[in-house]
């Protein structure tokens, strides 16, 4: 389905999720019956981390500079960039003069799905520009629904993942459902894992073939699969296909490349029963982010902890925050809460 601030699709990767680059129609019914019930779980509920707040803060190619009065202020690679910010409620920290040399300012609908358009008050600037995270270079990008390409407090996600596969010692199979653009595909790939990306946005998967193409990573292992992602894990299931850690990111609702409808409250117990059953033996975490949803972390942390039954280890939930660095970089300000997240780790 296609494309947290965030983060569309029916069990797929590409949706109205205002992270992707696409927008797709709300679904005028009630979603279909799952194509299979829900396993019934047995045994001790895995130990519990709550909550837990992970943190982002600025690096060389990214920071938040500062946010306030339903907006934010942040550094891209060379560009400074204006856009809403439902969740800071706060007055700016910064004075308007600073705010005033952004590169690039969203306008338009404010809504997460809404779409709007970009505005350079300084300078007429290209399309993309180049981006690196945790050593993977990639394409930033300014798209009609005011995301650039990636979510940066996804790097506390991608930095856990990274450790583990490198700390292994063993090869590592990662599967990363509604993965967007790719870097987190590319980070897994670059630590030493065989990655299977899905996101059913061709458009999103032509982005990601673009950035690892960037980072001169053709030769690492990754299949890259446009495919509404609930079709791709059933089918995997019925396969007996097994992977080590699973990434997945839904929207709150989108569409598959076929019609098929995705409503995150409907289809992620479902979603999450079958990532269980295709985790491998030596699974070493499931890993779900989920953003601009009307629920608490806890919903979603008693339904990990539920799935997770029997398999003990523990399930960690909260929010993902980034920490505002101030116009130099250096200042700790305040922390702008950006999606809730739940992961279970193998003990």
């Amino acid at each position: 389905m296609k494309d947290r601030s965030r983060r569309p699709q029916a069990g797929s990767a590409a949706a109205a999720r205002p992270d992707r680059a696409l927008k797709t129609p709300r679904a005028a019914s009630a979603p279909p019956l799952p194509a299979r019930s829900l396993m019934r779980r047995e045994g001790e509920k895995p130990a519990e981390r709550v909550p837990v707040i992970l943190e982002t803060a600025g690096s060389d190619h990214y920071r938040l500079i500062d946010s306030g009065m339903g907006e934010k202020l942040e550094q891209y690679g060379p560009y400074r960039i204006v856009r809403p910010e439902a969740q800071a409620l706060w007055p700016r920290g910064l004075p308007d003069a600073v705010w005033d040399k952004a590169d690039a300012l969203f306008t338009g609908d404010t809504d997460e799905d809404g779409m709007g358009r970009w505005k350079f008050p300084h300078a007429a600037l290209g399309e993309t520009w180049p981006m690196q995270l945790l050593g993977v270079d990639f394409h930033g990008r300014f798209t009609a629904f005011r995301h650039v390409g990636v979510f940066p407090e996804q790097l506390a996600h991608w930095r856990w993942m990274q450790e583990r596969i490198e700390a292994a010692g063993r090869p590592v199979r990662v599967l990363n459902l509604f993965g967007y653009t790719g870097v987190a595909s590319l980070v897994a790939a670059r630590a030493g894992a065989e990655v299977t990306h899905v996101d059913a946005s061709k458009k999103a998967i032509g982005w990601a073939r673009e950035n690892q193409a960037l980072g001169r990573m053709e030769k690492l292992p990754i299949r890259w699969i446009c495919e509404d992602a609930m079709k791709f894990i059933q089918r995997e299931e019925r396969r007996g296909s097994r992977y080590d850690i699973i990434l997945t990111d839904p929207p709150k609702f989108g569409r598959g490349p076929n019609g098929e409808v995705w409503q995150l409250f409907d289809h992620l117990p479902l979603m999450l029963d079958i990532c269980r059953e295709i985790l491998s033996p030596k699974a070493i975490g499931l890993v779900l982010t989920a953003y601009s949803i009307r629920a608490s972390f806890y919903s979603i942390h008693e339904l990990m902890r539920e799935t997770m039954r029997g398999l003990g280890g523990t399930v960690e939930s909260g929010e993902l925050v980034i920490r505002e660095s101030g116009s130099g970089g250096k200042t700790a300000g305040r922390a702008l809460s950006t999606s809730l997240f739940s992961r279970w780790i193998r003990a």
